[in-house]
């Protein structure tokens, strides 16, 4: 099997081929071979192997040979690229170095990178902290916004409730300053927050400023509708410059006075003072009925309104606030625009009995607060007495300047009763003296004394353009008569120095005048008995005689009743009072029984006067013609 192999095999490759030499030092050799394949059933196969094999040993032969060249090529190509190769390493070396440098950089560039993607966590983590934050501040942010809208008050509105008119968004604006404190009111976490705190008292001074202004809209509202209720009365040219041609003194008729007697007279304007504590005023219903009123209903009715309104707002602020002077900054206001009211009407303000009946309002209000047990307006009254005294003492002062410049050319008349301006100072007094009653002020007694006395002057000057004494006497009886009427009217008493000072000026004309009437009439009566006999009866001046009184006694038996009727119709048409008649009257018969009387027991001492006798009127005739005088009376 070996031999056959064998032949076949060289057959196969030739006997001459190489091959053998490679085989024999292959491991692959025949011997082998023949041992590896015994036991092979194809010949054939075992060939093929064997030449498949010689072959792929020829071929790695070959192949071995082609990669020695290929060496020996690339060896002597090396060598001869050796300076190539030199560069090329030096620029590999060049390379690495740049390549570690890059390393080195890119170490630290990935270290960065690692811190950088450490801190671009923590940022992650920090921006999802922040943004929970974020949410939470904007939630907290809108509560803090509608917080510090609902306590904080904007510019807009301070401005508008400090200084704005009141109008709609005067309103709108106290409407939300209402919400604000009831807002700051209801939460007791709110009321301890410290920018509450800061903001509450402003808030407070806010709604002080508010209801300041309120209380100041309202007064002034009021004040402006009294103003066109006032009825004027008196004007500066009611005090001088009084021609009777152009000036209302020269209206005659009492209907024509009337309408300017409520400057001098008092009249139903004490009814004031009753009407005191009744409701103010309300101008619309007034105007509505076309009312006017003198200025004090108007005083009494603001003043009656700002007493009340001033209590109410100070026992609410007391009580509320546990702050009294807290008042004074809340109704400053209405303090304000009621003064500057004041301001405006004093200057004007010429009636002597509005002033006056303005300060007894005043009295009676500051004595009822003080009832009241509330002190709040005390001082403020006090005030309003420092401002009325002085102005009302001006206006007196005008008064008297004219009666003391009353130019008596200009207004005295031929006339014996009662003057009219006499009247209507007279008046006046007796309407100070009044209402002083009701005061009681020593200071208005000296003013009125002064008046008085300047009345009297100019009551005098014109009485001496009368030509006639008994004129004169009856022109001054008139008017003084017609003073005590006034002032007995007005309810002075008795002990009253105004009516006692009058009343002496009374008696004094009384008895003048009652000389003069009984010496128009019974002349020669007066001066044989102021000639001969003394007021005792019992002595004489001189000693008369038969002659000088007989011609007295038989003038007197012829007209003594003639004159008696013609004395009373003199004093019942020139006294304008017939009770002031009939005392003239009686005082002038009182006096001519005392002077007749006198003549007859002079008569009855003269030697030989029996053949008067049957002249001689007795004083029970004479007694009972007077008694008849005064029935008629």
């Amino acid at each position: 099997m070996h031999s056959i192999t064998r032949t076949r095999f060289e057959e196969f490759f030739g006997a001459d081929s190489d091959s053998g030499d490679d085989f024999a030092s292959d491991d692959l050799s025949l011997d082998g071979l023949d041992e590896e394949l015994n036991g092979g059933e194809n010949e054939y196969e075992v060939a093929y192997i064997l030449a498949t094999g010689i072959k792929q040993k020829e071929y790695i032969r070959g192949v071995e040979n082609s990669l020695r060249q290929n060496e020996q090529n690339f060896i002597k190509d090396y060598i001869g690229e050796n300076d190539n190769f030199l560069l090329l390493h030096a620029k590999i070396e060049d390379c690495d170095l740049v390549f570690t440098e890059i390393a080195s950089i890119l170490s630290s560039f990935e270290a960065q990178i690692g811190l950088l993607s450490s801190e671009i966590t923590n940022l992650r983590e920090e921006s999802t902290a922040m943004g929970m934050k974020l949410r939470n501040r904007k939630l907290l942010e809108a509560k803090l916004a509608k917080f510090i809208e609902d306590i904080i008050a904007s510019p807009r509105m301070v401005d508008t409730i400090i200084d704005g008119e009141v109008n709609e968004e005067y309103l709108k604006n106290l409407e939300v300053l209402s919400k604000k404190l009831k807002f700051v009111e209801v939460d007791l976490m709110i009321n301890s927050s410290m920018a509450l705190k800061e903001v509450k008292p402003e808030l407070e001074r806010l709604k002080q400023k508010a209801v300041e202004k309120v209380l100041r809209t309202h007064f002034s509202v009021y004040i402006k509708a009294l103003e066109r209720l006032q009825l004027q009365i008196a004007t500066s040219s009611d005090f001088c410059n009084f021609d009777t041609r152009s000036n209302y003194f020269s209206l005659k008729t009492n209907e024509q006075l009337k309408s300017r007697s409520s400057i001098f007279s008092l009249g139903d304007r004490l009814d004031i003072l009753k009407k005191i504590d009744q409701p103010t005023l309300i101008p619309d219903i007034s105007e509505a009925n076309s009312l006017k009123y003198p200025y004090e209903a108007l005083f009494r009715s603001l003043y009656k309104l700002m007493m009340d309104t001033a209590s109410s707002e100070y026992l609410f602020v007391e009580a509320f606030f546990e702050d009294g002077p807290l008042f004074y900054e809340v109704f400053s206001g209405s303090f304000s625009i009621i003064n500057e009211h004041l301001d405006h009407v004093l200057p004007n303000c010429y009636d002597a009995i509005c002033l006056m009946l303005m300060i007894c309002i005043t009295r009676n209000h500051q004595v009822k607060l003080c009832n009241r047990r509330i002190p709040c307006l005390e001082s403020y009254f006090d005030k309003i007495f420092i401002r009325l005294w002085p102005h009302f003492k001006t206006v007196l002062d005008m008064h008297l300047q004219s009666l003391r410049n009353f130019d008596v050319k200009t207004i005295w008349e031929n006339d014996i009763h009662p003057h009219y301006i006499i009247r209507c100072y007279a008046e006046l007094i007796a309407s100070l003296m009044q209402l002083n009653c009701e005061y009681g002020d020593n200071q208005l007694g000296i003013n009125l004394e002064r008046l008085q006395l300047a009345l009297d002057g100019l009551l005098v000057r014109l009485a001496i353009k009368f030509r006639r004494l008994k004129l004169q006497n009856l022109f001054l009886l008139n008017n003084y008569d017609m003073i005590i009427g006034i002032l007995k009217e007005a309810g002075v008493e008795n002990g009253g120095e105004e009516l006692v000072y009058f009343g002496e000026k009374l008696e004094c004309n009384m008895i003048s005048f009652v000389e003069e009437l009984l010496r128009d009439h019974f002349g020669d009566l007066i001066n044989f008995v102021r000639s001969y006999v003394s007021e005792d009866l019992i002595s004489y001046k001189t000693h008369p005689i038969l002659s000088n009184v007989e011609t007295v006694v038989k003038d007197f038996a012829v007209k003594w009743k003639t004159a008696l009727e013609v004395m009373h119709k003199e004093v019942i048409t020139s006294c304008s009072n017939l009770l002031c008649g009939m005392e003239i009257l009686k005082a002038a018969m009182a006096q001519l029984l005392n002077y007749y009387n006198r003549l007859s027991e002079c008569v009855k001492l003269i030697p030989g006067s029996s053949s008067l006798n049957k002249n001689l009127v007795s004083i029970s005739s004479i007694s009972y013609e007077i008694r008849k005088y005064s029935r008629t009376l």
